[in-house]
């Protein structure tokens, strides 16, 4: 099923590869969409704010606004690049946009961006800055951290089951004192699902911790699938409802403690950080490499790979 995300990033993949060809007319633009000249035109404007043929004349004039102030082409080179004929159509379209000739605007810039309906705006050095399809906040980010954090447990308990017990036990040689020492694959994995009943156990209203599951594949597992929505619902819905400084007494400790949402949320996402990276890595030397690093980029946002494998250029 194509979501309202799905199309509206379909739609913007299309106006963005176009740029790199900036005579292509609106009927190559549609063909390549695999619709008609009118449904296409419909479709961009419906979702973006404006007619295909007007949107990608501002991107492509804020394009040349930013190669006019980073860069050392001249004004006939430029104006090609953006699709104009002459130098005089170009600087005529310019200055329409943004006040000022070419020539002036290289020597005072101003504000790149023009005016947009759905905010969309090229991006240095040649991709467009995409608009947000809803309400994002603080919140929205922290749901989405919680979200990857239960989500990359259940994958390394699964994954656990893909090696053999001397590899689950055999200490991996790498000591965080006050956290972990003599940790193993068996251990880490355990740790992050316990870390999880422990604090749903406090916030029910408990008196001692739990008792300690099963260390099998299957068995940390099952104990993850009953454990994730729990903690969710007790820990990260009165978080997202505003009242992450609520407190609760936490009688599992001795003495009893006071702690707040937020807080919990804090320390399970910080601690768990650690064990999470150690539990990938001894995935990786049994051979079982595909969790990357366990970055939450795209869980949080974005449509790139594991982050921390991106090549990037040097400094210039």
């Amino acid at each position: 099923m194509i979501t309202t995300d799905d199309r509206l990033q379909w739609l913007l993949d299309i106006v963005e590869e176009s740029l790199a060809e900036p005579e292509m007319g609106g009927e190559e633009l549609a063909r390549r969409a695999h619709l008609s000249r009118f449904h296409f035109d419909r479709l961009v404007a419906a979702a973006l704010g404006e007619a295909p043929g007007a949107l990608r004349r501002r991107l492509l004039l804020e394009r040349s606004a930013h190669q006019l102030t980073h860069a050392g082409d001249q004004v006939i080179e430029i104006a090609l690049d953006a699709g104009y004929g002459s130098p005089e159509a170009f600087t005529r379209a310019f200055t329409r946009a943004y006040g000022v000739s070419p020539s002036v605007y290289r020597q005072r810039p101003l504000p790149r961006e023009l005016g947009a309906a759905a905010s969309v705006h090229f991006h240095p050095p040649g991709g467009l800055r995409l608009p947000s399809t809803g309400r994002s906040d603080t919140m929205d980010v922290l749901t989405r951290m919680v979200d990857h954090h239960l989500w990359l447990i259940g994958e390394i308990v699964d994954r656990t089951g893909r090696v053999d017990d001397e590899t689950l036990d055999r200490r991996i040689e790498l000591s965080v004192e006050g956290i972990d020492e003599d940790p193993t694959l068996r251990k880490l994995t355990d740790k992050l699902v316990y870390q999880l009943e422990m604090w749903v156990t406090a916030v029910e209203g408990g008196t001692a911790m739990p008792p300690r599951g099963e260390t099998t594949s299957d068995g940390m597992r099952r104990r993850l699938d009953d454990v994730s929505p729990r903690f969710r619902a007790l820990v990260l819905e009165p978080v997202e409802d505003g009242r992450a400084d609520e407190t609760f007494v936490d009688a599992v400790c001795d003495p009893p403690e006071t702690f707040s949402y937020g807080g919990i949320v804090a320390h399970v996402l910080t601690f768990a950080a650690v064990r999470r990276t150690m539990a990938i890595g001894a995935l990786e030397t049994a051979g079982i490499p595909d969790l990357g690093s366990g970055d939450p980029m795209r869980h949080v946002g974005g449509t790139g790979t594991d982050a921390s494998e991106i090549t990037r250029r040097p400094p210039q």
